[in-house]
């Protein structure tokens, strides 16, 4: 029997179903982030010269001041074809295939590309003619002050916790999802099996698999705190750091080079980029209170001036963007936008950004907002510190070369930026003091006046009172648990972003995060032992019908693994896992290489083709989570490559020291890799392929294979 053969086969069982789910979609929020941070400031500064309101006569009869104007297009048809948009003459013009605008020069390569992608997207544009007057964006004043009142950005809800029914619940998380479930006639799911609960902690906490006797260990222990006992020995395990290190990398947008290499220029890239992972690994594992996490990563060579370890967590800027030209205005200003954008959609769930050009259009945050934070990052350089004091050092202390150089920021001149009108650097506004974003500072925002302004941005943003971090964050750790998280638009909790399911839910946690020394271990801690993150996945007909996406949380959601944790337990099953902490990047396709997935290379310029086939997000921008796809080549990887042939082999090694028993390695292989033995089912079609039709019994060829297809399941790869 061949390998197409024994796949034909696990095909037919439902357990082993080879399908990866799809959920392909983009949010409009992220449509209308992705006009405004790519497409508007491009039309503003090379198009609205000659293609806007602001003219008499609009060039060729063609305006790009509004979304009508585009569609209806000029003298050569719409600038937008609806029907093809690869054939769009916008899309022509710049290209320079048959206009050629701007006609002073293309604007290069990447910005084509975002066009191309922005038609692809539906050429979503919030811009409408009846808000032009006179070539300007006709918005009145915000109220600040109604603006306040928004969920997002009030004080937390001190709501009593709601009376908990006597057969289900033990605390607050669970007073607030059944209180949920009761309006749409929902009841709890009954609590997963300890084999299934067991497996899921793992993950969950430490990003591996438990073994076989670890599962049957907490199988049988019958104490009533055993669970709570490995819930607090996985929160001190050593893995914890590199679990949830990832997903915080993700939205750091961790990168070691930049998307535009000039030859063989490295100078603007980050060798030593894995100094911060490294620090944001032990800062997890240590559980440094989240406010301290934050300050540290914005200014910790102001805030710990005197704890040079801490120095590495300035990565979390200094990492971002670099580009060449760095004399340009328009390249810096690209690069302050990168630094507001990561800050206020990471840490504070608001889409700044927006308002580079004009006033947000949804929500209260006006221009002077945006440059009042630019104002710190310009205020900031990017530095790379020696090593050591053996390092050769340019004139202005730097690392001349960057191998020898840990890449954080550090304070530069201090400077207010002016308004830049409609996001161009050639027209100037009213000089901005750096500070906060009004809608968070009531009454009004104070100045900062202490260099650069970091540290006191930190303080702005994590003082007394301000809670929209800490809704943010654990938002976050909700999501990475249960599945889905309680605000579905992780990075925007504005106007467009998604109301909160269970907004008494979300500021208890943010209350409990607060409260318990903004250690974030605690909240992992309350969200996993309660009944609701301890319910099984399995869904009634009346969930089903009822509540079809488990908004209302009847149940657990069945979760894929992530790349890293899939990897990860492919490497721990087949016993080539290595433990070792830290250290510098690796490839992570690379089949002899056992180190955990959270410590792959990361290249802004070419990202690793293992990780980008696996989803793995753009490194070049911020992320706050993953799309699920499902396409040939990952089919491929899983049937083909030198990963997965090198790792089915080394599974089959593992076995060569255990039993001669047939039937006994089968069942070891299951336990192995999933926790649990074969069903009957399973076992006489294991042992059929194992010895018929082979030259040899149990040759290396069948064994590899049928180890092979059960690495590539869809129980393998899933959470129940």
């Amino acid at each position: 029997m061949k390998f197409s053969s024994l796949l034909s086969v696990f095909l037919c069982a439902p357990p082993l179903l080879l399908l990866w789910p799809s959920r392909v979609s983009i949010a409009a929020d992220d449509d209308l982030d992705f006009f405004e941070r790519k497409i508007r400031p491009v039309l503003v500064q090379h198009c609205y010269s000659c293609h806007s309101a602001d003219n008499d006569v609009a060039h060729g009869g063609l305006r790009l001041d509004s979304r009508e104007a585009i569609l209806r297009g000029g003298d050569s048809g719409p600038a937008i074809d609806r029907h093809d948009g690869t054939q769009s003459l916008l899309l022509g013009a710049l290209k320079y295939e048959s206009l050629e605008m701007p006609p002073d020069g293309p604007l290069g390569e990447q910005v084509v590309a975002d066009f191309q992608l922005w038609i692809e997207r539906g050429a979503r544009d919030p811009r409408h003619e009846a808000e032009l007057e006179g070539g300007e964006m006709r918005v009145g004043k915000i109220d600040y002050d109604t603006g306040r009142q928004f969920w997002a950005f009030a004080p937390l809800d001190d709501a009593p916790t709601p009376v908990l029914p006597e057969h289900w619940g033990q605390g607050a998380i669970d007073a607030w999802v059944y209180r949920q479930m009761q309006p749409h006639a929902l009841r709890p799911s009954p609590p997963a099996s300890p084999q299934t609960l067991v497996r899921r902690l793992y993950f969950d906490l430490i990003g591996l698999p438990p073994t076989a006797e670890q599962v049957a260990l907490f199988a049988r222990d019958d104490s009533p705190v055993a669970y709570q006992r490995l819930v607090d020995r996985l929160l001190h395990a050593p893995e914890f750091g590199e679990r949830w290190a990832r997903p915080w990398l993700d939205l750091a947008r961790f990168a070691e080079d930049q998307a535009h290499i000039v030859g063989n220029d490295r100078s603007l890239c980050f060798p030593n980029a894995f100094l911060y992972r490294d620090w944001v690994i032990a800062a997890l594992n240590d559980d440094l209170p989240y406010d301290q996490f934050i300050r540290l990563q914005l200014a910790a060579d102001l805030v710990a001036p005197d704890q040079p370890q801490h120095l590495a967590a300035l990565g979390f800027m200094g990492l971002g963007p670099k580009y060449y030209r760095r004399g340009s205005p328009e390249v810096m200003a690209d690069e302050w936008e990168d630094r507001v954008d990561v800050l206020t959609r990471g840490l504070l769930g608001l889409t700044v950004a927006c308002a580079r050009c004009h006033d947000h259009k949804f929500d209260p945050i006006g221009t002077e907002d945006y440059y009042a934070l630019a104002g710190v990052f310009a205020s900031s350089e990017m530095f790379n510190r020696p090593l050591d004091e053996n390092a050769e050092k340019r004139p202005n202390g730097q690392a001349k070369s960057p191998d020898d150089a840990m890449h954080i920021v550090r304070d530069a001149n201090p400077r207010d930026l002016e308004v830049m009108i409609r996001g161009d650097v050639n027209r100037k506004g009213a000089t901005v003091p750096r500070r906060f974003v009004t809608v968070l500072s009531p009454p009004e925002p104070k100045p900062f006046s202490s260099g650069s302004g970091r540290a006191e941005l930190a303080d702005a943003m994590l003082g007394r009172g301000q809670p929209l971090a800490a809704r943010v964050a654990v938002n976050r750790i909700w999501g990475l648990l249960i599945g889905q998280p309680l605000v579905a638009t992780t990075s925007n909790f504005g106007t467009l972003g998604a109301t909160p399911t269970h907004p008494e839910l979300l500021d208890a946690l943010a209350a409990s995060l607060i409260d318990g020394n903004w250690s974030i271990k605690r909240v992992v801690r309350q969200i996993v032992l309660s009944d609701a993150y301890r319910q099984a996945s399995r869904e009634s007909t009346s969930q089903r019908e009822s509540d079809p996406e488990n908004r209302w949380l009847s149940r657990m959601n069945r979760k894929r693994l992530p790349l890293e944790a899939w990897r990860d337990a492919v490497l721990h099953a087949c016993g080539t896992l290595e433990q070792a902490i830290g250290g510098p990047s690796m490839d992570p396709g690379d089949p002899h290489n056992g180190r955990r997935t959270v410590y792959s290379e990361v290249s802004r310029l070419d990202l690793n083709r293992f990780l980008a086939l696996f989803d793995f997000p753009d490194p070049n921008t911020h992320s706050d989570g993953r799309n699920s796809t499902i396409n040939p080549l990952q089919k491929l990887f899983l049937l083909n490559s030198p990963f997965m042939l090198s790792q089915a082999a080394s599974l089959r090694n593992t076995m060569d020291h255990q039993t001669n028993d047939l039937e006994q390695q089968i069942h070891r292989v299951y336990q192995r890799l999933f926790a649990r033995d074969p069903t009957p089912v399973e076992l006489r079609m294991s042992r059929e392929f194992l010895t018929a039709g082979l030259e040899s019994p149990r040759s290396d060829e069948a064994w590899n294979d049928w180890a092979q297809a059960l690495l590539a399941s869809n129980e393998f790869a899933f959470i129940d």
